[in-house]
């Protein structure tokens, strides 16, 4: 493989990289929308349409794998192909938690709708931005939008806290809540989940444009401290205390 075709193989992957962050991105969008809306045949369309986001997913794995053993990379190419090579799992995670709440919909379908959806499509929206100009950073190799990123992840983590609380006094007034909250609080997890992967990416942007790894800072959620609060609500019906905060950190949640 001549450095021309090399060259033209990386750029045609760096798109492929975008054009499945741009997917994904449609995914949340259509999968939350179809939550709001009880809507099952386009909850069913975002599922079949993951196949695509997988197979674009393996023709980048591939690419990357066939440059790196077919070619000996200079150290900013070889970064970049060892950067799409870890945010391509990011994206397909994201496409995976996109089909999770799809299939939330489906299941919630012939329930009665618990409460009208705010934070909910208000997380989804900041989880998207965060996506948008991750890809944005990747797409320019512009390190220092990916630093600001994860910034925004804390508005993402006030709003997950504030959908739980809800919730969780949902199920402690009304046993029969217990179902449809609990689908709805894995819903603002993945949305949580989809906040961090993008952190992710943009770690890897960095790495790829300053050639150093580092951990951007980040937010955190307290699971433990949240469950604790949870247990007391569902015991006593109020809290010994408020919920928890988020601690910031930089280092990826387990």
């Amino acid at each position: 493989m001549g450095r021309e075709n090399f060259h033209r193989i990386l750029d045609e992957t760096q798109q492929n990289v975008l054009r499945m962050g741009s997917l994904v991105e449609e995914a949340i969008t259509r999968a939350v929308d179809a939550l709001t809306r009880s809507d099952i045949k386009q909850a069913e369309e975002i599922l079949r349409a993951d196949d695509y986001i997988d197979d674009l997913n393996v023709l980048i794995e591939t690419n990357c794998l066939n440059l790196l053993a077919l070619q000996q990379p200079m150290a900013s190419d070889l970064r970049t192909i060892a950067a799409m090579l870890d945010i391509v799992i990011d994206l397909e995670r994201i496409g995976d938690h996109a089909c999770d709440i799809a299939q939330i919909t489906i299941n919630l379908a012939n329930e009665p709708q618990l409460k009208p959806l705010i934070d909910i499509p208000l997380m989804a929206a900041k989880a998207r931005e965060m996506l948008r100009e991750s890809l944005d950073a990747f797409s320019h190799h512009d390190a220092s939008i990916a630093h600001k990123v994860p910034q925004k992840d804390d508005e993402v983590d006030r709003l997950y806290r504030s959908v739980f609380r809800e919730l969780i006094q949902f199920m402690a007034k009304d046993p029969r809540a217990i179902g449809r909250a609990s689908n709805l609080l894995l819903v603002a997890l993945y949305l949580e989940r989809i906040a961090d992967h993008s952190t992710n990416i943009c770690e890897r942007v960095v790495y790829m444009v300053e050639g150093v790894p580092k951990k951007l800072k980040r937010s955190v959620v307290d699971l433990d401290g949240m469950l604790a609060y949870s247990d007391q609500i569902m015991h006593s019906g109020t809290p010994s205390a408020p919920a928890p905060d988020v601690a910031s950190t930089g280092s990826n949640p387990p």
